[in-house]
């Protein structure tokens, strides 16, 4: 562990890092990922296409999500988000991309920040692509929902929401765009089954060649949105550095040091040891 540790930060000391990070370095903020350590799935998203193929649908997603959404907005940067900011402050980290919705490396002072998959903190109506401020669509759920239970205390789930009783979904009042009055409202991420946009990728894709090395930060990489920059930065001869728990789907030949660690306390002794 020590080897790659200092491995780790002699990569990271040369500057000109791409950081790619995912669910892994917020989980210690209270969001939990969709994997466990084993890379195996522990949770059924919904997918776009079942939220605008059925209202029954779109009623259980909002009802959950309206239960959750306290919880998820409360969240704050830890010790991992911290630590990649002063990195990047103190020039070591160039451009961040997450595979997060949460926000939290804005929060903890990161610029340059490309959000694959979107952000929960903004809704886009799926009918005419007018856009919403996350707390507006919820304070149109308060009103039209204004009995309505939201104090369940089951467990948070990746995308923000909270498992409760179909005696509660059922009574739950949906929302309209003020644009088209359509109810076809989502949250401006990639849902499952929705497709990251050619430009960012695009985007990505030219950081990553751009970078001296690639550090991959709380991710298993099981899914290709992700994956594919550490293949183009093999393919290119850019070192990759893995900081994660458990499984990764990069191989051996495509990942130059692998660090399985918590990535609070991980990060923080590294930024110890190159600004100490």
């Amino acid at each position: 562990m020590a080897e790659n540790l200092s491995a780790l930060a002699d990569l990271v000391a040369a500057g000109g890092v791409l950081a790619l990070t995912g669910a892994g370095l917020s989980t210690e903020s209270g969001i939990p990922d969709y994997r466990g350590a084993d890379g195996l799935r522990r949770f059924q998203p919904m997918t776009a296409q079942e939220l605008l193929a059925d209202r029954e649908a779109r009623r259980r997603y909002w009802a959950r999500s309206y239960v959750g959404w306290p919880r998820f907005a409360a969240a704050c940067p830890n010790a991992g988000h911290d630590a990649v900011a002063t990195l990047q402050a103190a020039g070591f980290v160039g451009p961040i991309v997450t595979q997060n919705v949460d926000g939290l490396h804005q929060r903890a002072g990161a610029v340059g920040v490309t959000e694959l998959h979107g952000s929960l903190e903004l809704v886009v109506c799926m009918q005419c692509g007018e856009r919403y401020a996350r707390d507006t669509v919820d304070e149109w759920l308060q009103l039209a929902n204004p009995d309505f239970d939201r104090s369940a205390d089951g467990p948070l789930r990746p995308d923000g929401d909270v498992a409760i009783a179909e005696s509660l979904i059922t009574q739950f009042r949906l929302v309209h765009c003020v644009v088209c009055g359509s109810d076809l409202l989502k949250p401006d991420v990639v849902m499952f089954g929705e497709s990251v946009p050619k430009t960012v990728v695009a985007q990505c894709f030219s950081a990553v060649e751009a970078a001296r090395s690639v550090l991959v930060l709380g991710s298993s990489l099981a899914v290709m949105s992700g994956y594919r920059f550490v293949r183009r930065a093999a393919r290119e001869n850019i070192p990759v550095a893995v900081v994660t728990r458990g499984w990764t789907r990069a191989t051996d030949e495509e990942v130059s040091v692998r660090v399985d660690a918590p990535l609070g306390t991980t990060l923080t002794a590294l930024v110890d040891s190159l600004t100490g």
